[in-house]
């Protein structure tokens, strides 16, 4: 083995923090804009139906377009399209922290949302292409711990800003973050790329957005046009069938972006399922619990995001050590069970809530939640890679990453959308002037403005909302638990984490091959010719 020179050293210890830094400009924007939803309401005008939009535009075009942004890093070069990807960022942001109308903030989100889409691929295979086999499996470790923090330190980092400044200091923040990563990268990051990677496929990649826009435009505007109008069902319909020919199109290609066979191997679906399902409901629960404690309750944008913590501190341990633990003890898919029932219990805990309720009641769903999370994250997250042969680790990687992505999107769309429901359906405002009551369905901060009758009564719908949503979202749970146990039937998926690894280390420990799928993908996730896939399960 060649030695490594103090140069290359040097470089090395440069390369991590500039990739750290990326990774957690873009990771924390999924979550920081949270905290100033409220905020956003009063200052803009935004309804209910514009506020789920501006938070999951960023997510759903970050999710469509991560597959093609990994791909086009490996063909064109990493280091470009991390560049690229912080300028439009950047931009994005700058931007955004301009606007005051509401249809312009979702715009410059979609923005962000392509730039995060060239970034975050980059930053792993960056690690993966820079360094030495034996460091490569620390910096992968510790690029996965950044990716878990991120979102919480944007919340409250967000959540402090607000204390002081509007939500437009949110924009700024990113402005900063990508700024100081722009210039690391350039100083820092060697340029790496696969020259003979496949030809990009942009066909694949349009029919993903354009099926994706369609599913979540029909699902975010349903309260406004009713669920059983013809405008939503035949955008639902619409969207189902354009993912179709997704699926058809990606089954005729040599290198396709996903090959949808993968999706025969029980243990690898199993695990997809779980980790969207997971996702779906973890972001759609910030999304409305801290509009929730914010206008309901009326705690500030930090104390609404400090609230939170104890979840995060529950989730850590249980991910890390408890669950690879239980899954070598009784097998991943009785672990990814409990941990998907105990987030559905926590989820039925927060269906309780109402304008009246203390903090003891959310605590309480807090703490199984992020224990939840922790235990059906790591051992889902193992099960994906363990289903594909060595060589095709990559791409787990992007088929898990894209799951997290996509399922937040839905999350947001699907729970948020069902709270509008809720919410417009109670609000009972009989005798108030159409102007004041049209004002006021269209979101809790603006009710808030017209007087202290209507105010309890829009809080009041609000919590119904928020009891409606966790309703929903404990049931889907709760069907995913069953879905993945029967899924994961079977000899393979039984004994997948049973063997201890050998004590020459050849092997990394369940939870580092988790934390190394809950990186995204190095490229495409079809690779090379990758189309067919014949392990049997």
């Amino acid at each position: 083995m060649a030695a490594v020179t103090p140069e290359g050293r040097t470089a090395h210890r440069a390369v991590l923090p500039t990739v750290m830094l990326s990774l957690a400009t873009v990771v924390s924007a999924v979550a920081s804009l949270n905290t100033a939803v409220p905020s956003i309401a009063r200052d803009t005008g935004a309804g209910q139906t514009e506020l789920a939009w501006i938070i999951d535009a960023y997510a759903l075009v970050f999710a469509a377009l991560l597959l093609l942004g990994g791909a086009i890093g490996d063909r064109y070069g990493r280091r470009r399209a991390l560049t690229a990807g912080l300028v439009v960022f950047g931009a994005g942001s700058a931007a955004a922290a301009l606007v005051s109308d509401p249809n312009w903030l979702i715009a410059m989100r979609g923005v962000l949302g392509v730039g995060a889409a060239l970034v975050m691929p980059a930053t792993l295979s960056t690690i993966t292409s820079t360094f030495a086999a034996e460091a490569r499996t620390r910096a992968v470790g510790m690029w996965a711990g950044v990716a878990g923090a991120s979102a919480v330190f944007g919340l409250l980092a967000s959540g402090t800003l607000l204390e002081f400044w509007s939500w437009r200091s949110v924009f700024v923040l990113n402005v900063v973050l990508a700024a100081a990563a722009l210039v690391a990268t350039l100083a820092a990051v060697p340029e790496s790329a696969e020259p003979d990677a496949p030809k990009l496929d942009l066909t694949g990649a349009a029919i993903t957005v354009a099926g994706l826009g369609l599913l979540v435009y029909s699902i975010i505007e349903a309260p406004v046009a009713g669920w059983a109008s013809v405008r939503t069902l035949a955008g639902l319909a619409a969207g189902v069938l354009v993912l179709a020919g997704f699926v058809a199109w990606e089954l005729r290609r040599p290198h396709p972006l996903l090959d949808p066979r993968l999706f025969r191997i029980r243990p690898f679906s199993a695990g997809t399922l779980s980790i969207t399902l997971q996702f779906f409901a973890f972001f759609g629960f910030i999304f409305i619990v801290l509009q929730y404690l914010q206008l309901v309750k009326g705690d500030s944008a930090l104390v609404g995001a400090l609230s939170l913590v104890p979840m995060a501190l529950a989730m850590m341990p249980s991910a890390r050590v408890v669950a690879p633990r239980l899954a070598a003890r009784f097998g991943p898919p009785r672990v990814i069970t409990a941990g998907l029932l105990l987030v559905s219990a926590a989820l039925l805990v927060f269906s309780l809530l109402d304008e009246t309720s203390g903090y003891w009641l959310l605590l309480a769903g807090l703490l199984p939640l992020g224990v939840g999370m922790g235990l059906a994250m790591t051992p889902a997250t193992a099960a994906i890679i363990d289903a594909l042969p060595r060589d095709k680790q990559g791409v787990g990687s992007a088929v898990n990453d894209l799951a997290r992505e996509l399922g937040g999107a839905l999350g947001i769309a699907v729970l948020g959308s069902v709270l509008q429901s809720g919410y417009r359906a109670d609000l009972a405002l009989e005798g108030v002037p159409a102007p004041v009551a049209e004002q006021a369905k269209e979101s809790l901060a603006m009710a808030l403005r017209a007087g202290p009758g209507i105010a309890a009564e829009a809080r009041t719908a609000f919590a119904a909302g928020v009891q409606s949503a966790m309703l929903t979202a404990a049931i889907a749970l709760a069907g995913t638990a069953v879905a993945v146990a029967a899924l994961s039937r079977g000899r393979r998926a039984r004994t997948a984490f049973a063997a201890a690894p050998p004590a020459n280390g050849d092997h990394p420990h369940p939870a580092d091959r988790a934390a190394k799928l809950n990186a995204p993908p190095v490229g495409g996730a079809g690779g090379r010719g990758e189309t067919r896939y014949t392990r049997q399960v």
